[in-house]
């Protein structure tokens, strides 16, 4: 089920005291090949967008419900997310992290007092499956594939189209696809002629493959600097959901990536992860078309080794 428009606004209501509307500012870089605007989640107090979808998910449960405490599957920002607003609400948080999960995201989330179990690829994705772990007895928050989580996500669709109504395509990083569902359900009620596309990266995407095939696919994931999207496949109902709602999937090289990461970083002194950046590279190579185009930037919570090592390059 995808959220409806009454069911966004409501969102935007109950997440106003967890998140911030951020701005979205023009690219300082006339050599595009588009009017590239940047949607900047990365400002969120967790450092992106996820805040929107947990506190939303979070607002929902009961003090039943909330007195069990929560738990979640995550990599690293919906960790994040879900661990902030439980230690606002005095609640514990669980959460469990693939073993390639990088160590900044996990410190974090264990900064914010939640306890991270880390595991296989294999037993995460089981987590995601089960929307359970075996031994916790905990309300389970799914990162992508909740009602609650996509309305709060679509809230970013609704602070778009209030500063560019004319906008022509929107770039959204496809990670479960809950942002990418939750924008899109917005936009193709409010501005239907608008193009959406998910973004990947070439050495992870699912989307890609399993709209080439018209299903699901499984494909050869490697693991890279981007790690906030990407993954070995596509649930089924999130790919039923993008195929309804999006033009396709944009996707792009970890150079073209590591590039627009330099770009955002020195033209507009913007710090985005590599899922952050891969919507930019997608604009950028002109995949996305021409006119107004705005690039959902995700979240900035990259490892400084890593980012340091980017920007040596500029």
């Amino acid at each position: 089920m995808l959220p409806t428009l009454a069911a966004v606004e409501e969102a935007r209501r109950r997440i106003s005291g967890a998140a911030i509307r951020t701005p979205l500012v023009r690219l300082n870089y006339r050599e595009s090949p588009a009017e590239i605007y940047l949607k900047l989640e990365n400002l969120q107090p967790i450092g992106s967008f996820k805040i929107r979808g947990a506190a939303n998910a979070l607002g929902h449960l009961s003090r039943e419900e909330l007195a069990e405490g929560v738990l979640t599957a995550s990599a690293g920002n919906m960790a994040q997310g879900v661990a902030w607003r439980a230690r606002d609400l005095g609640v514990p948080c669980t959460v469990v992290a693939p073993e390639t999960a990088p160590e900044s995201k996990v410190r974090a989330a264990e900064r914010l007092g939640s306890r991270v179990i880390k595991v296989t690829f294999e037993q995460w994705w089981e987590c995601f499956e089960r929307r359970a772990y075996e031994g916790i007895r905990a309300h389970f928050i799914h990162a992508f594939d909740d009602p609650e989580v996509m309305a709060g996500n679509g809230t970013i669709a609704l602070e778009i189209l209030e500063d560019l109504p004319d906008v022509d395509a929107v770039v959204i990083p496809w990670g479960g696809g809950g942002l990418a569902c939750g924008i899109g359900s917005v936009m193709r009620e409010l501005r239907p002629g608008c193009r959406l596309y998910a973004a990947e990266v070439e050495t992870a995407a699912p989307l890609s493959a399993s709209f080439e095939a018209g299903e699901p696919r499984m494909i050869d994931y490697k693991p890279s600097f981007v790690d906030g999207i990407g993954g070995r496949g596509v649930f089924p109902v999130m790919f039923e959901r993008a195929r309804g709602l999006l033009d396709g999937s944009l996707v792009v090289g970890l150079g073209q990536i590591a590039a627009a990461l330099r770009l955002l970083a020195e033209r507009n002194h913007v710090i985005a992860e590599g899922a952050g950046a891969c919507p930019v590279a997608c604009a950028l190579a002109g995949l996305a078309g021409s006119g107004k185009i705005v690039c959902v930037v995700s979240g900035g919570n990259i490892d400084p080794a890593t980012l340091c090592n980017i920007l040596r390059e500029i």
